[in-house]
């Protein structure tokens, strides 16, 4: 059997969402976490990433890029992304506090006031670019 790789660009939407899982919890394997997707979206949150300590685990809410939300706050939620080849993972609350502190429009902006939330496209503020690096998983 022959396999051809595919283009991402040429998923749909749903296929996206579990390519990104999948890629991700590839390399949360690495650090030793096993991944399970939920179907019901418990607590916020798409995935459970238990370690192989068996006493941490992390609820994490897959993301097609860096996103805050209120709907978020409170409940010990990591947020996952995938840019280009890297992959990040951070802690929802500790990020959202970093960005209301060092740019504080966006808590004061139209989409976190009336929507809820708040998300970057490419290119991103640098002070938020280089908080980031810091939630890279490498």
């Amino acid at each position: 059997m022959m396999f051809k790789k595919i283009q991402y660009t040429d998923l749909n939407a749903r296929q996206k969402e579990n390519y990104n899982f999948q890629k991700i919890a590839a390399t949360l394997a690495e650090y030793g976490y096993s991944c399970m997707w939920l179907n019901d979206d418990w607590q916020g949150t798409d995935f459970i990433a238990n370690h192989i300590d068996g006493v941490e685990f992390l609820k994490v809410q897959l993301k097609g890029r860096l996103t805050i939300n209120k709907k978020y706050i409170g409940k010990d939620i990591h947020v996952a992304f995938r840019h280009e080849d890297d992959t990040y993972l951070y802690p929802h609350d500790e990020l959202m506090s970093f960005v209301f502190r060092e740019l504080p429009n966006t808590e004061k902006g139209e989409s976190w006031v009336q929507n809820g939330g708040f998300s970057w496209p490419n290119p991103m503020p640098k002070k938020l670019q280089q908080e980031l690096i810091k939630y890279k998983l490498v």
